[in-house]
């Protein structure tokens, strides 16, 4: 009998990760005041669908290292926006603190590929 073979998503956590933090600041995101939902809550929830979608080209791309390190810097982007978030009072420290796990664990794995990527260019040379 023949194995089934891995989904893709369950190869890359950061995919899962990333999904699950959509799916829980969006609707945080939809619920601030008129102004700040259209100015900064568009950013960050356009930069959180860019990093999933990128991810997800990322993952069958041959030349990965440009991409994740653009989806590096958009996460830090993301991090610093939600950090307005908070200062603006915005968001309770409660959500901010969750919210920031989620994006720092995001950013770990992300670490993690980007050192693979590295090692393996290093390889190739």
């Amino acid at each position: 009998m023949q194995k089934s073979p891995k989904r893709k998503n369950e190869e890359l956590p950061i995919i899962q990760q990333t999904y699950d933090l959509i799916k829980w600041y969006v609707p945080v995101i939809n619920k601030l005041p008129r102004d700040q939902k259209y100015v900064l809550g568009d950013r960050i929830t356009s930069a959180l669908y860019d990093t999933l979608d990128d991810l997800l080209y990322a993952r069958y791309s041959t030349n990965k290292l440009e991409r994740l390190e653009q989806i590096n810097q958009r996460l830090d982007i993301v991090r610093y926006q939600t950090r307005l978030l908070k200062d603006f009072q915005l968001i309770d420290l409660r959500r901010f603190a969750y919210v920031s796990k989620l994006i720092n664990d995001i950013g770990r794995a992300l670490g993690g590929w980007i050192g693979q990527q590295r090692a393996l260019v290093k390889e190739s040379l």
